[in-house]
């Protein structure tokens, strides 16, 4: 099998890579362990601290919270469409739970991404529960500038509302160009957009926007 290397290079911190795993066209699903991100064996090119948790019958680990928006890739894996499913756990503290997946990514600041806003999940604030879950598509769309060129669309409330300071189990189905999330068993997605960038694969992993942190567990991946 030819091997090549590149490197990912974000805030002067580089990560080198081997030749992804292709995971296209297989159909099994796959359990990332979210360990390796804790051991260093990921690719991270943020700030924050990482380490294992148990909480219950749930293995995961925890982000730190820091400032700056980031993804956390598996190390080797080359997603393009699929289902990415994991359970999270972020907190109700306005402004500081932002919580989710990357994917389709190229390194730290080149990624789509779908993310999720626990403090809007139960908010009598009406205008905050319409933006609980956001599609974002780094670097040219962020969240700013989504919000304020197209108010509504790539933002909108989650069904069934989870509880903001538990746990709840999201899933991210990309089939591009379409981007849907759906959060518990739900059978109809709360978001579903067309992606913005013209990539169909790339990294796959975490991502916690600014100020947060975050427990993660249950990771899985379904080709397509």
């Amino acid at each position: 099998m030819n091997r090549r290397e590149f490197v990912i290079t974000t805030l002067g911190v580089a990560a080198a890579l081997s030749s992804p795993i292709k995971i296209l066209g297989q159909k099994k699903t796959i359990e990332p362990d979210l360990g390796l991100l804790a051991d260093g064996k990921g690719v991270n090119p943020s700030n924050r601290a990482i380490t294992r948790i148990t909480d219950g019958a749930r293995k995961g680990i925890r982000l730190s919270e820091a400032e700056g928006e980031w993804p956390v890739y598996f190390q080797g894996l080359d997603f393009s469409n699929g289902t990415i499913e994991f359970d999270v756990k972020g907190k109700d503290v306005q402004g500081s739970s932002f919580v989710g997946v990357a994917f389709h990514g190229v390194d730290g600041k080149t990624y789509d991404g779908i993310y999720f806003r626990p403090f809007n999940f139960k908010t009598d604030d009406q205008a905050r529960v319409l933006r609980a879950v956001q599609y974002i598509s780094h670097p040219t769309h962020t969240w700013q500038k989504l919000r304020a060129d197209t108010p509504g669309k790539y933002e909108k409330p989650v069904k069934p509302v989870p509880d903001p300071n538990g746990w709840f189990h999201a899933r991210v189905v990309v089939a591009s160009p379409k981007v849907s999330a759906f959060v518990g068993n739900a059978t109809e997605p709360c978001l579903t957009v067309d992606q913005l960038s013209d990539r169909k694969k790339g990294l796959v992993g975490i991502w916690v926007g600014n100020t947060s942190g975050a427990d993660f567990a249950n990771f899985t991946i379904t080709p397509a």
